[in-house]
């Protein structure tokens, strides 16, 4: 079959269709409220060198690193028929420890590889030093179990003691074992799909049109970046603190346009810190491409075709690319926020009219685990929160919503409160946080949980002391707050990034920030 436009179209769809259904099942047959309800995983699609195809519309931090992972596994062993591989190390292409990803070939009959097929999935507990595995950790090994690029099934038999290895270090074995049983269903899913396509078109011809989707998102996104005037954009922004005491942590680039191609220069930006918010160079990543994949919008097939056009360099040792074993839990969800606001900062100078201000800048991680009365069995509760999108040239910001470089959903009132002794007091848009503007910024929200047990509860936050920007005359966001109502009456401020012990009756309530305002009032 020739490639012209229209088969294109097609095999791009038909290839990310294989993601989507490995989603479809991932999310069906998970059995932690995290992957169920808030669709905490993502899902993609590789070729015989282990680059990405296609990916499904999942989770950008996940997606833009994925690639890293299964390169990181085809360097340290051979993937053979009826291999399952395993990894979260976040200095082998993971992001942070909870993120486990499954990676396994597509093989034909004859034994020919015809690709590779992924997922990533975040657990909710993976062990270490509070419940969660998303501490205010000084050192990974206090962040969880680190798997590097091992063989979770070879030649079809699962490797049982790695798996009760894994499962016996976190605090909720029954709940890992049942969402890695999901996402080795996806895995199969995947195969499953990719062999159907295989088999109706034919290897050379789904090759063929693979690497023309490369090329073909190559161009586009050439195209896209040539219409914005060459030049050297810089910004800067700073993450409040790192959870030990040290603050204002200094995130700087200089995005430079030039016939086509953006370079990302961190220069500038501070050096590796004692906390947890670090992010390794897979992350930094992986902010980039979104980044960059905001600008082209949905018309670009979401490939490694992309990556030609986009460079990232990083000093090795830097916030933004830290040397093992540096603490990262907070890095994936945290700091890539805040280097998703530097880099629109960047591009914000080139394009006006084209880049909204600074959403909530925050993924406002809720971490809770202790025992469950009901049942006298351990639990582990995570979460993100949603907040105010920035208002853009062309409309305001959405309210109540996650953003950038997480895509996750909430967890629903009666689902959360059916898996945990925890009780939904609240749950509202936090109204006028918005940044003023011509188009104002979203709405943050506030969320009230009781708790019903014991438990330790573990806040990542940040914009708590510095605000989401406005561009174009707009104003910022108002920042959010992290307060606990005591169940004798008194009411306790907590820090962005804390872990505190609750006792029955008492109050959780977090209130999320606004997104900046764009354009004078």
């Amino acid at each position: 079959m020739a490639v012209n436009s229209v088969s294109l179209e097609v095999f791009r769809n038909l290839l990310a269709s294989v993601a989507e259904e490995m989603g479809v099942t991932l999310g069906r047959t998970s059995y932690s409220a995290n992957m169920k309800e808030r669709r905490d995983y993502s899902c993609g699609v590789f070729d015989a060198a282990g680059s990405m195809v296609a990916q499904a519309a999942h989770i950008p931090v996940h997606l833009g690193a994925m690639p890293a992972s299964v390169g990181a596994v085809l360097d340290a062993f051979d993937v053979g028929p009826g291999d399952v591989a395993i990894l979260n190390d976040p200095y082998l292409g993971g992001t942070h420890l909870p993120d486990v990803s499954l990676m396994a070939p597509v093989h034909l009959a004859d034994g020919t590889l015809a690709g590779y097929v992924a997922n990533r999935g975040h657990h909710a507990d993976i062990g270490g030093m509070s419940p969660g595995s998303l501490p205010l950790s000084t050192e990974l090994f206090q962040e969880g179990v680190i798997i590097p690029p091992l063989k979770l099934i070879e030649g079809g038999r699962l490797n049982e003691p790695l798996l009760e290895l894994i499962c016996r270090n976190t605090r909720t074995p029954d709940e890992r074992r049942g969402d890695f049983s999901a996402q080795l269903a996806a895995i199969r899913t995947g195969q499953r799909r990719f062999l159907d396509l295989v088999g109706r078109y034919g290897l050379a011809t789904l090759n063929e049109h693979t690497a023309a989707l490369f090329d073909y998102a190559e161009v586009l996104t050439r195209a896209a970046l040539r219409k914005l005037p060459d030049g050297a954009y810089s910004f800067a922004d700073a993450m409040e603190d790192d959870g030990q005491g040290n603050e204002h942590l200094v995130i700087a680039c200089t995005a430079t346009l030039a016939d086509g191609h953006v370079t990302f220069d961190f220069d500038g930006t501070t050096t590796e810190t004692d906390g947890c918010v670090n992010t390794p160079l897979a992350v930094t990543e992986a902010v980039a491409l979104y980044v960059v994949r905001c600008l082209l919008g949905g018309d670009v097939p979401a490939n490694d075709g992309v990556r030609r056009a986009v460079t990232v360099v990083a000093e090795r040792g830097s916030l933004v690319n830290a040397n093992p074993p540096h603490a990262v839990s907070g890095g994936n969800v945290e700091t890539s926020q805040r280097i998703g606001d530097v880099l629109f900062g960047c591009l914000a100078q080139a394009a006006p009219d084209v880049i909204p201000a600074a959403s909530q800048g925050t993924m406002n991680n809720v971490l809770a685990g202790g025992t469950n009365p009901a049942t006298g069995k351990p639990f582990v509760y995570y979460e993100t929160l949603a907040g105010g999108m920035g208002g853009g040239p062309l409309r305001a910001g959405a309210s109540g919503v996650h953003s950038h470089m997480t895509n996750t959903l909430n967890t629903p009132a009666e689902a959360l409160e059916f898996a945990f002794p925890i009780r939904v007091r609240r749950y509202a848009i936090r109204p006028r946080t918005g940044g003023i503007g011509r188009h104002p910024g979203g709405d943050g929200v506030v969320r009230e949980l009781e708790f019903i047990a014991r438990s330790t509860v573990s806040l990542i936050t940040e914009r708590r002391t510095s605000r989401p920007y406005g561009l174009a005359g707009g104003g910022p966001g108002v920042g959010g707050e992290n307060v606990v109502l005591r169940s004798g009456g008194m009411d306790e401020q907590l820090p962005a990034k804390a872990t505190i012990e609750l006792r029955p009756g008492d109050i959780l309530r977090v209130s999320t920030p606004g997104g900046g305002g764009w354009g004078s009032p």
